[in-house]
């Protein structure tokens, strides 16, 4: 986010990973909720809105992460894309595939370069200043990420909850994970953006060619 003379200081680092995550100390009277806080805050340093009576645990979109919410039929087409260790959510028959921070405002303008910029596709890019329901943390010992074609069941997903189809691994190397612009890449590690967003518009678009033809 983008005086007067001082002692000078060292810089601070600037690596995530050099920095002790801030840790939310334990509240006994928190439950559930706090739990999920707990986890989403110490385990991943990811800042956190808290619940409201009747409502879930919110993460807060754009300081570590953005998101492209598409049709979970759309986003499975996408998940070959992705790292192994890209986080992809589910909720609603809606799929969020995470991005680096930043990368929400470069989609319209992909989207406009990839052609589709004219067409309505069912497709959200959230970036600073969104929210995003937080799924329950993986259970311990739960088994790594489902493949591709997998569809996430389970009594959180049929009662309307956000779930994690692919959970996110505690710790700041989850952000070299993410989907980033080419120029950005990191030499061609992290996740393509232009190449998902291109996939996931080509499946929106056949989904709404079918809904027209039915």
């Amino acid at each position: 986010m983008v005086g007067s003379l001082r002692p000078v200081t060292p810089p601070l680092p600037t690596d995530p990973g050099a920095v002790p995550l801030p840790r939310r100390p334990l509240d006994p009277t928190a439950g559930p909720a706090g739990a999920v806080r707990r986890w989403y805050e110490n385990e991943l340093g990811w800042p956190t809105v808290p619940a409201s009576p009747g409502l879930p645990v919110r993460l807060v979109v754009g300081p570590r992460f953005d998101v492209l919410e598409v049709p979970a039929e759309a986003g499975l087409a996408a998940l070959r894309h992705l790292a192994a260790g890209s986080p992809v959510a589910v909720q609603g028959g809606r799929m969020r595939l995470l991005l680096a921070a930043g990368c929400a405002e470069e989609v319209p303008g992909v989207l406009a370069w990839l052609e589709w910029g004219a067409l309505p596709l069912d497709l959200t890019a959230v970036g600073e200043g969104g929210l995003m329901d937080a799924p329950a943390p993986p259970a311990p010992g739960t088994a790594a990420r489902p493949g591709p074609g997998s569809v996430v069941r389970g009594p959180d997903a049929l009662q309307g909850a956000a779930v994690w189809m692919r959970p996110p691994e505690p710790g700041c190397e989850v952000d070299a994970s993410l989907p980033v612009m080419p120029a950005v890449g990191g030499g061609g590690e992290a996740p393509d953006l232009v190449r998902i967003v291109d996939t996931v518009a080509t499946q929106c678009h056949r989904l709404r060619l079918r809904r027209s033809r039915a």
